[in-house]
């Protein structure tokens, strides 16, 4: 007798656990980066937001200058810094990846002195911000409250470089929980500084100006101290390096078109 063709049904088993537990784990491991990241750049936002909600209670003119300029300084100058800074996500992620340590500070460097020379367009460009709104048709007295408050942006850019290449320094090496609070410490403190500078010391709309290069500073000396002070960063800082001003045209033709995404 012919023994019969048909075959048993294979079972179908649904995915192992130790698959499973590897994709929980790996899911909270993205959720523990993700989670500060996303609260460190709501932090870093509210700088601005708060200097602007300070002049809001100056009156309508005052209001409209510092939101205009606030628009303007952030799509010419800071979100083009933040771009160009993350061109530090692809050489210091492969440098610590290839665990040559020592280059990750070397890159931060290196992204500070093309950072800096991208500021000198900037300053142009919020120097002349007045002529440039009313070349737009902007209101004659909007426009030179809004040139006004964006000059008085002008300081904040030298703290604002180097406190963006920490933070893709620290993020790159998966350190973000400090990134986050010192982000949050500034935030908070930050309210206290507008107050000092916009009621009590009455510097009106300029103290609100003037306020973001105080908060940007404490923002860079609490990770430079972290950076220094904690041991994380014991291989990848190791103090200034004149390797630094070396391939300074390789590092700015990655970083103009990160700025322009961002941008």
């Amino acid at each position: 007798m012919q023994k019969s063709s048909v075959q048993e049904p294979l079972l179908v088993t649904g995915p192992k656990k130790g698959d499973e537990n590897a994709a929980a784990a790996e899911v909270k491991r993205l959720v523990w980066l993700a989670g500060p990241l996303v609260a460190s750049g709501i932090f870093q936002c509210a700088l601005q937001l708060v200097s602007v909600m300070f002049v809001g209670h100056l009156g309508e003119l005052p209001l409209a200058g510092a939101s205009l300029a606030s628009s303007l300084a952030n799509v010419t100058g800071f979100s083009f810094l933040v771009g160009m800074s993350s061109a530090l996500d692809t050489l210091c992620g492969q440098a610590f990846g290839a665990r040559q340590y020592h280059l990750l500070g070397v890159y931060k460097q290196r992204a500070m002195l093309v950072l800096a020379l991208a500021c000198v367009p900037i300053v142009v460009v919020w120097a002349n911000t007045t002529r440039i709104l009313l070349l737009l048709g902007q209101d004659r007295s909007i426009a030179a409250e809004a040139g006004a408050y964006a000059w008085l942006l002008v300081p904040s850019l030298v703290p604002y470089v180097p406190l963006v290449c920490h933070i893709r320094f620290l993020q790159t090496q998966s350190i973000v929980v400090p990134v986050m609070a010192s982000s949050a410490a500034t935030a908070l403190s930050h309210v206290l500084v507008c107050w000092a500078l916009v009621h009590k010391a009455g510097m009106g709309s300029k103290g609100a100006a003037l306020s973001n290069t105080v908060s940007c500073c404490t923002n860079l000396a609490l990770l430079s101290l972290y950076t220094r002070l904690s041991g994380a960063c014991k291989r990848t800082w190791t103090g200034f390096s004149m390797e630094a001003f070396k391939e300074l045209r390789q590092f700015a033709g990655l970083a103009f078109p990160s700025a322009m995404m961002v941008w």
